[in-house]
């Protein structure tokens, strides 16, 4: 069992060297008699030598989503398929192959995917669970920007309304008129609430992408009265396109989308070591 340690290091910042962590994980492999080595990469293109060997198993030696969100992406650009070919044998609904198996360390801090996915934490754990070899496939996110989305994104929320449509499949969930207070686009739910209120309970193996919406309402006649409205749809790909821009965060990663973006899912194409 040949078994490579990644970690990602900052490219301006002075290098100590493997985390205590990944010292520990590194002699509990060794242990279970895997031969082990280390690699760090400072950029995205750099990930890449880590996957030339599809028998080397993979552990990311992370503290937060950005960096799971920073190393699926590389998984899934090596294993795009040209764009005139489709591979034999592809899962129905899918643009990929099944993308290898990975393991999460968490180091400082764990990554919040590690819990939502329910992912071993400790360095024994992560020992034995590559080892063992047993893999669950969870569902993944792609857009049409190129990036990634293992957990999910929210746009808005807090005290900055924004308007734009929302389209799920076939499924308008906001027409662009009205102002919408936050929208989550939910594979895992890290995302599934905003401001304290839960827009969505998604199922990150269910083929599905979660979406929810949620809009200021008036209700009543005489005594009117504000309510939030929470829209909610389950399917297989979401357009959203604001009128202005809106802030998102997507597995940590924050940013302005200030034109349409399509999210699908691509059903159980991320793999994950969880141990027996």
């Amino acid at each position: 069992m040949n078994v490579v340690v990644l970690t990602l290091v900052e490219s301006n910042c002075s290098n100590p060297g493997p985390r205590t962590q990944a010292l520990h994980l590194v002699d509990e492999l060794k242990a279970r008699g895997a031969i082990v080595r280390t690699a760090e990469a400072s950029k995205p293109e750099e990930v890449d030598t880590v996957l030339d060997d599809p028998d080397e198993r993979i552990v990311l030696a992370a503290d937060t989503d950005e960096q799971v969100n920073a190393v699926v992406a590389r998984l899934v650009r090596h294993a795009i398929p040209a764009p005139s070919k489709r591979p034999e044998g592809l899962p129905e609904g899918r643009t990929i192959p099944d993308l290898p198996a990975l393991a999460v360390l968490p180091l400082g801090t764990a990554p919040g995917i590690v819990a939502r996915l329910g992912l071993p934490a400790t360095p024994a754990e992560v020992a034995a669970a590559v080892a063992e070899g047993v893999v669950k496939r969870t569902d993944l996110m792609r857009h049409d920007g190129g990036g990634v989305a293992v957990d999910g994104v929210r746009l808005g929320g807090g005290d900055r309304p924004w308007r734009g449509v929302v389209n799920l499949d076939d499924v308008v969930l906001a027409d662009g008129s009205e102002q919408i207070l936050a929208c989550v686009v939910a594979n895992a739910d890290g995302y599934a609430a905003a401001d304290d209120m839960v827009l969505a309970e998604p199922d990150p193996a269910d083929g599905k992408i979660d979406v929810a919406v949620a809009v200021p309402v008036t209700v009543g006649r005489l005594r009117k009265k504000l309510r939030i409205e929470v829209r909610r749809a389950r399917g297989r790909a979401v357009a959203v396109h604001p009128v202005d821009t809106v802030t998102y965060i997507q597995d940590g990663l924050v940013g302005e989308l200030g034109r349409k973006r399509t999210w699908w899912v691509e059903p159980g194409a991320a793999g994950w070591y969880t141990g027996a």
